[in-house]
């Protein structure tokens, strides 16, 4: 977990520079979760309303390009992530300021009622346009851990999230709908790459492998997916976390990837396609 700056010990500049624009600051509240951002803040303010608010150092490459890509993606995944209201250039800062959505974390785990809001989401996520601005292939995130024949099985033309822990996804308290937020690692490729990724995460919060495929089930792009391709994308993804963190600390993630090769593919060869509008860029 990184460590957050409070707004009390934030630069004086830049907290006169929102205040500028959102009126004052009345109430600040950090939030833990999250990696890419050294300010993660709930904030209530007089004329702004209440608003999420992440920024980074100027001296933080890597959180700045985080934030950039956040910034530029936005307009894409409008109405699956919240917009963004104001950014701000202070005092060696740049940030973000979202609508805030009044909700919670999507609770993953067994009995959860938050599931079909989550993959309703997700199935919107299938139809996002491509932004305008280069996104990194999918595929090329695993090249280390297969061989380039093997990545070709990778490749796609969906914009996907690539981390779909429970931190990222919100359940609005009001209506129950489901929102994706932090838009820091994008990338093209398969459609179902990020119902996967979540179904692994059902897994990770407790529910049984065969809940879990049962929720995949419900993915067109999933049914329809090469079991060749999702092989690839078990054992690249189960290597490069071996490389990260040594076999040992691997294997309780690892082995919930792998129950992905359990997926019966043979019941479900002869389901419809659904047919999906051309992906056309920005």
């Amino acid at each position: 977990m990184i460590d957050r700056v409070e707004w009390a010990d934030l630069p004086a500049g830049l907290c006169a520079a929102v205040e500028a624009r959102t009126g004052t600051v009345t109430a600040a509240h950090t939030v833990a979760e999250g990696l890419n951002c050294t300010i993660a803040l709930a904030l209530r303010t007089t004329h702004g309303g209440r608003l999420f608010f992440k920024g980074v150092r100027h001296t933080d490459e890597a959180g700045m390009a985080a934030l950039q890509c956040e910034e530029r993606i936005n307009p894409t995944v409008g109405g699956i992530s919240p917009a963004i209201r104001y950014r701000f250039d202070a005092a060696g800062w740049a940030a973000l300021a979202f609508v805030c959505i009044d909700g919670r974390h999507a609770d993953l785990g067994p009995g959860s009622s938050d599931l079909p809001a989550v993959a309703a989401v997700m199935h919107r996520m299938h139809d996002l346009r491509l932004p305008h601005f280069p996104i990194p292939q999918f595929a090329d995130r695993l090249l280390k851990f297969c061989s380039p024949d093997e990545a070709e099985h990778l490749a796609g033309d969906h914009l996907l999230h690539t981390d779909t822990n429970p931190h990222n996804i919100m359940i609005d308290n009001y209506s129950g709908d489901a929102y994706v937020v932090d838009w820091a690692m994008p990338a093209i490729g398969p459609a179902w790459v990020d119902p996967a990724y979540t179904a692994v995460r059902l897994m990770e919060c407790g529910q049984s492998p065969a809940d879990a495929l049962a929720w995949l089930d419900g993915f067109t792009s999933w049914r329809q997916a090469s079991e060749h391709a999702v092989r690839v994308f078990v054992d690249a993804t189960c290597r490069h976390w071996a490389a990260t963190v040594g076999d040992r600390g691997a294997e309780p993630s690892n082995a919930r990837f792998r129950h992905l090769l359990a997926y019966d593919r043979t019941a479900n060869a002869r389901m419809p396609s659904r047919r999906r509008r051309p992906q056309q860029p920005l």
